[in-house]
């Protein structure tokens, strides 16, 4: 009897094997994505050049999972890159704000499609 049983889950175990196969060459959950969930290009006017903000916000992306650039515009105007999981992007553009809160006067937000390719978050010149 331990025989037939035996050869009876045999088949049960080829196929546990190969679930197991099959879900490692799965594509991977999006936590796993090596391309961000979001990105936004977001211009900040008021009195944000001059006053630190770049390098502020270059300090606030440490604090999260984001990647991009800030730069000073010839209007005056700052233009920030953010790329990131979602709520780590609003997280992170949210502390901008706070932190900036008495110098930005206008904010301007555009959605962009996610890279993936930034390695990090940095001041350009």
């Amino acid at each position: 009897m331990t025989q037939q049983l035996s050869r009876h889950t045999r088949p049960w175990a080829a196929a546990l094997v190969g679930l197991a196969v099959v879900a490692a060459l799965a594509p991977r959950a999006a936590a796993d994505d090596p391309k961000p969930a979001k990105a936004v290009m977001v211009y900040y006017s008021g009195k944000v050049q001059g006053v630190g903000f770049r390098a502020t916000a270059a300090e606030i992306a440490k604090d999260y999972p984001v990647t991009g650039w800030v730069k000073n515009l010839s209007d005056g105007r700052v233009q920030l890159l953010a790329e990131g999981p979602d709520e780590a992007v609003e997280k992170f553009l949210a502390a901008i704000r706070k932190r900036w809160k008495d110098s930005i006067t206008k904010e301007e937000t555009q959605k962009q499609e996610p890279t993936g390719k930034l390695e990090a978050f940095k001041v350009v010149e």
